[in-house]
């Protein structure tokens, strides 16, 4: 295939897959998403992207299975252990301080759960009679399905403590937890497309960690402006560890602490 073919086919692909999914592959890095992709077909033996989206029109497994691969679910409790410690004795005390309700939280990409279980857990160890608002979306409806059961493998409960293990888990067989009621209670788990579907406001905090990894500037830039206008006034965005956001004056945050942007409160 010429250069110009193969664009061609890349753009049909695009297009295809767009109307198909609602996922608009010309919001990702076209690079690194098509050397994704790529390695993806070799796997089946195509060569074409327009080969394997007929592929995936006709298999709704590996259309599931595409969309988990595109969407990077990797996920552990407590991921990055000493940014919880920042939520715990920082984060969460000064917007406690601000707003002495409960607390409206976003887990933005929330993948098997893993996340918002741990805010859970956390805001029940900070305030064990209040029940926080906390709503965790994903683009994978695979992956929510998984989030709202519940039940993790041990190698994912590394970063959990063995008291909070004993209090907010039960065994669920060989080497699997189950996370008790109690964790779950106050969490709306929700389909969501962050490119495309409507915002909530009012957010305390909205924490979108290791999301966007393969957004382009474009797409990133207008995410961190519609997390702002989501967020209340004070209220903090919790970024991943390789996704420092470098124009975060010009989008209209203030740096409260590394990774984390704070909403002017006026």
């Amino acid at each position: 295939m010429t250069a110009e073919m193969i664009d061609r086919d890349w753009e049909d692909f695009k297009t295809k897959f767009n109307a198909k999914s609602q996922i608009d592959l010309n919001q990702y890095k076209p690079a690194q998403m098509q050397r994704r992709i790529t390695n993806l077909m070799a796997r089946h033996n195509v060569q074409k992207y327009m080969d394997f989206f007929h592929l995936l029109d006709k298999d709704e497994a590996l259309f599931r299975h595409f969309i988990d691969y595109l969407t990077i679910n990797v996920t552990e409790f407590f991921r990055t252990p000493e940014k919880f410690v920042e939520l715990e004795q920082k984060v969460i005390p000064d917007l406690m301080q601000q707003n002495s309700s409960r607390l409206k939280i976003w887990s933005a990409g929330c993948s098997t759960g893993a996340e918002p279980y741990s805010m859970s857990i956390m805001m029940s160890d900070i305030t064990p009679r209040t029940k926080h608002q906390i709503l965790a979306s994903d683009l994978d409806v695979k992956m929510l399905a998984k989030a709202k059961e519940g039940v993790y493998q041990v190698n994912e409960l590394k970063n959990v403590s063995p008291a909070r293990l004993t209090k907010y888990f039960r065994a669920a067989g060989p080497d699997r937890y189950a996370v008790t009621a109690e964790v779950k209670e106050g969490i709306t788990f929700q389909h969501h497309n962050l490119l495309l579907d409507k915002y909530d406001s009012g957010f305390d905090l909205i924490s979108c960690r290791n999301v966007v990894i393969y957004f382009t500037e474009e797409a990133k830039d207008k995410l961190y402006r519609r997390f702002l206008e989501a967020l209340r006034p004070g209220g903090v965005l919790f970024v991943g560890g390789t996704e420092a956001i470098l124009n975060f004056r010009e989008i209209g945050f203030q740096h409260y602490m590394p990774f984390f942007y704070r909403k002017p409160l006026k």
